[in-house]
């Protein structure tokens, strides 16, 4: 996304909302897809120097999950969405290096379909109460009597 500094009101911000194509944030470099297009809402404003701007952005992105190794779907909306950037005599300015930084930063290491906010249940993962029960400790139990527990297990 690009914004012409001379659309800019001296002194006071612009505001800009609309949908970008989310081809330019690099999301297959992390295994995923965008599944929509990049919604934005946000004010910019040039000040000593910079390009500063604040807002929303939201995208709904497509990623492998790394228990069960199913497709999945998950929103991500960050906000709030903050940027400066310096100016370099360009009179045309591009966002999207800031845009991409924080999508990148709020995408999970290792995605997972049962995350949270999610009501679905992972197939590869047992219920949650039965992982609970099975993987808690006994009380007084010592690391070398789980171990053994184990050991005794894989015999």
């Amino acid at each position: 996304m690009k914004v012409h500094l001379r659309q800019i009101p001296q002194g006071e911000t612009l505001h800009l909302e609309g949908e970008e194509d989310a081809a330019g944030i690099g999301l297959d470099e992390v295994g995923a897809v965008a599944a929509s297009p990049l919604r934005y809402s946000m004010d910019v404003g040039v000040s000593e120097g910079g390009l500063f701007g604040s807002g929303r952005l939201e995208l709904r992105v497509r990623m492998c999950c790394v228990a069960c190794l199913e497709e999945f779907e998950q929103d991500f909306k960050i906000e709030p969405f903050g940027f400066q950037i310096e100016l370099t005599g360009n009179e045309l300015m591009d966002l999207t290096p800031a845009m991409r930084e924080d999508i990148h930063l709020c995408l999970p290491p290792h995605p997972r379909c049962d995350a949270v906010g999610s009501d679905k249940q992972c197939p590869a993962i047992p219920d949650s109460a039965e992982r609970a029960v099975r993987q808690a400790p006994e009380r007084g139990a010592t690391a070398w009597d789980v171990l053994d527990k184990l050991k005794s297990i894989s015999d």
